[in-house]
């Protein structure tokens, strides 16, 4: 009797991909739009992050809406076009295991 050796890669590596994979964007997300953590790190204006540089666009005068709105679409881009790629994944990783069947 032949015995099959099969490794977790084979078994388990696509059972847990569509969580791995959603797990691996809301952390991107998260570690994209954070701004306090790199806000009171970060003190050279050459080593802001977007997100802590679209903060200086509002001033004691005001705010520079146009260029803040032009920053925040750039801002966002990468996120949705990320988020676009890897769309199936994240649904497929969500409702793993809640359908029985």
């Amino acid at each position: 009797m032949a015995v099959l050796r099969r490794s977790y890669g084979d078994i388990l590596l696509p059972l847990v991909l569509p969580g791995l994979i959603t797990t691996g964007v809301f952390s991107f997300i998260t570690a994209w739009n954070d701004f306090l953590y790199a806000n009171v790190i970060m003190q050279q204006q050459d080593r802001w992050t977007l997100s802590v540089w679209m903060f200086g666009f509002q001033t004691n005068t005001g705010t520079d809406y146009g260029g803040l709105m032009a920053a925040s679409t750039i801002f966002a881009l990468p996120v949705v076009i990320f988020f676009l790629l890897v769309q199936k994944r994240i649904v497929s990783g969500l409702t793993a295991g809640a359908v029985k069947g």
